[in-house]
């Protein structure tokens, strides 16, 4: 860990204050785009110079909403910030796997999403500190997003070169893995409302602003508390069948939003249930497919597998919104409760089609965090289950 530190902490704290920007102003990752566009970026021009123009561009546009009250022109800001974000942590991925080795991997991808997710929790409590429809709160993201590109650009650890591999097809994909393509399309959706519409569904159900940051924090308070946890017991029973568990957990969760909504106790454990079951699950859901992926298919898989959870992001908010508009606040939590519902039936329905891999032949879980997941991160996490899987076999070699 102290490895990791020493040659990335320059960009650990970039990430950390760009994700305490994105946090401020709750854009939705254009994965479906950035991701893909970037590698070229980075190819043509190389790590650091991509960080600081999209960090750029991303500052600029933050400032442009307060100048622009206009819906059309606040859309199209948030294509181009969630382009930017996107990019920003393929950059940033690419160059920590290539701060790490295999004897870390595991514990740097684990650091990395911890300093995210911290992020975005810091955020909720800046948006306390000035008032919601003034000039400061678009400023402040602005500053530190401008801000992250300082430590980049003053540290002498060399960047890495960065090279990209050839997806596997999402038909492919799919026969490898149904339930793992199928999961990641509803947990898409599951976070983009989490992260894109939560603050919407507090503010109709009369919090105020303390209370609304509080409550967005404790989604991602519950995906930090739970993730470990639920991954070793992933390492211990079919992951099947903990999908299922988790899964209607999460449903649980969903209903006592519904039940209890105005309540902000009952809020607050029903987002850290919500937010805890939903990042364990796509962690899962990603150690699942790897039980049916040969090695050398893992990292070919992980743009599939983040094109399938972009695409279920950007339907989300749209059913979300229709949702509340027609039934009231508490579409909200109906939307995601569906979800987790149809994931749990999903994955009550394939043991049916194909049988059930044993405990001791199933991958290495890995803790990811959707909302902010790429297909570098994604990469950077197989390449970990392939060395962890691969030292369990010399382990068990040598016995």
């Amino acid at each position: 860990m102290i490895q990791v530190l020493t040659s990335a902490w320059a960009l650990l704290l970039g990430m950390c204050l760009l994700m305490v920007g994105n946090g401020m102003q709750g854009t939705l990752l254009g994965i479906l785009f950035g991701s893909r566009m970037a590698p070229n970026m980075i190819r043509r021009v190389g790590h650091v110079r991509v960080f600081a123009a999209l960090a750029s561009l991303i500052s600029a546009v933050i400032l442009l909403y307060p100048t622009f009250a206009n819906p059309w022109v606040w859309a199209l800001g948030r294509v181009v910030i969630g382009f930017g974000f996107s990019a920003v942590y393929v950059t940033a991925e690419s160059w920590l796997n290539d701060a790490a080795d295999n004897s870390n991997r595991g514990k740097a991808l684990s650091l990395y999403m911890i300093v995210q997710t911290s992020g975005i929790v810091i955020s909720q409590a800046l948006l306390l500190t000035a008032d919601p429809s003034g000039f400061v709160l678009f400023v402040i993201p602005s500053v530190l997003v401008s801000l992250a590109i300082t430590p980049i650009l003053l540290s002498i650890t060399p960047t890495p070169a960065f090279d990209s591999t050839k997806p596997m097809t999402l038909r492919e994909l799919f026969g490898k893995s149904p339930l793992g393509c199928f999961g990641m399309l509803l947990l898409g959706g599951v976070f983009s409302a989490q992260f894109g519409m939560s603050s919407v569904y507090a503010a109709q159900v009369g919090l105020s602003v303390a209370e609304i940051s509080t409550f967005v924090a404790t989604f991602f308070v519950g995906a930090m508390v739970l993730q470990y946890p639920i991954g070793w017991i992933s390492d211990r029973m079919d992951r099947r069948r903990l999908i299922i568990i988790v899964s209607m957990i999460g449903l649980a969760g969903s209903v006592l939003g519904m039940l209890f909504g105005p309540n902000f106790i009952w809020l607050l454990l029903s987002a850290v249930v919500v937010g805890g079951m939903s990042n364990p699950a796509y962690s899962l859901l990603l150690a699942h497919t790897n039980d049916f992926l040969e090695h050398e298919d893992m990292a070919a898989a992980s743009g599939g597998l983040v094109f399938i959870g972009g695409l279920g992001a950007v339907f989300g908010p749209l059913v979300v919104g229709a949702l509340m508009e027609n039934v009231g606040a508490h579409g909200f939590y109906l939307f995601i409760a569906v979800l987790f519902a149809v994931l749990a039936g999903y994955a009550i329905y394939r043991p049916t089609q194909r049988g059930t891999i044993s405990v001791g032949e199933t991958g290495a879980y890995v803790a990811m965090a959707q909302s902010v997941v790429t297909p570098v991160s994604m990469e950077i996490a197989q390449e970990y289950a392939i060395s962890a899987d691969q030292s369990g076999d010399d382990d068990d070699k040598a016995a």
